[in-house]
């Protein structure tokens, strides 16, 4: 008689007779890695209706509604918020490495040197600075949107993913500006400044105008205030020099 092999699930250690534990749903065999686990892996990563790819091209075109279906609906079709921009300041990082793009030249900071260290510091760390950046503009929306019904942390992932979107422009236009010996820097802000915009207006309440028009006002706030601050920081620092 056929008698059924019994395992202890590894992830919880209760016993079960499945593929799939009865108690916590983990699975109970692993597959064995090899190359078609990999190259399996590589392919729902970038190139399935899963993954990088997925995630880039509905954030592309529907930001709003692909977020709100990442908060409320299904997760596990998307990369997760801060492992894209993650993913997407990798890129940044590589691209202006490989063509030789130095952004640090655009700002003139001679005069005040912790701020030419704080941009040196976000040009070569995109990742953490997205986050820190994300989490400051989250406030901002979250002041201007506070009865919409969302909380600062699920505002946080929006911002992680629409980061992530401008952060590729970027390394696009660094490689339009390679190639073509075009500076496309200040176009590519002001794209990126219309893409936020547009896609946190989108994801309050795409059919009203006043959602676009709040998403603006915390976009503006948000820099004015840190500019403010910067500038405050530089003359606080030439003034100590003196």
């Amino acid at each position: 008689m056929y008698k059924m092999e019994i395992n202890n699930c590894k992830n919880c250690n209760c016993q079960t007779n499945g593929n799939f534990c009865s108690n916590c749903g983990h699975l109970v065999k692993l597959k064995k890695i090899d190359r078609d686990y990999v190259f399996h892996e590589i392919k729902d990563t970038l190139f399935a209706d899963k993954g990088f790819v997925y995630t880039t091209r509905r954030m592309v075109i529907s930001p709003g509604d692909s977020v709100r279906d990442y908060i409320t609906e299904d997760r596990s079709r998307y990369v997760k918020p801060v492992t894209y921009l993650f993913i997407t300041s990798l890129i940044y990082t590589l691209t202006i490495h490989f063509f030789k793009i130095d952004y640090l030249a655009q700002f003139d900071t001679s005069g005040a040197p912790a701020l030419d260290n704080i941009n040196r510091w976000m040009v070569e760390n995109q990742g953490y600075a997205g986050i820190i950046l994300g989490l400051y503009m989250a406030f901002w929306v979250k002041l201007l949107f506070r009865k919409a019904g969302y909380n600062l942390y699920e505002i946080f992932i929006l911002m992680c993913y629409i980061t992530g979107v401008s952060t590729l422009l970027v390394s696009v236009a660094s490689i339009l500006l390679s190639l073509m010996h075009v500076d496309f820097l200040l176009p590519t802000a002001y794209l990126s400044m219309i893409y936020e915009i547009w896609a946190i207006g989108q994801f309050f309440d795409k059919k009203k105008a006043k959602s676009y028009i709040k998403a603006f006002l915390a976009f503006i706030v948000g820099i004015f205030v840190i500019g403010f601050i910067a500038m405050v920081g530089a003359i606080i620092e030439v003034l100590i020099r003196q």
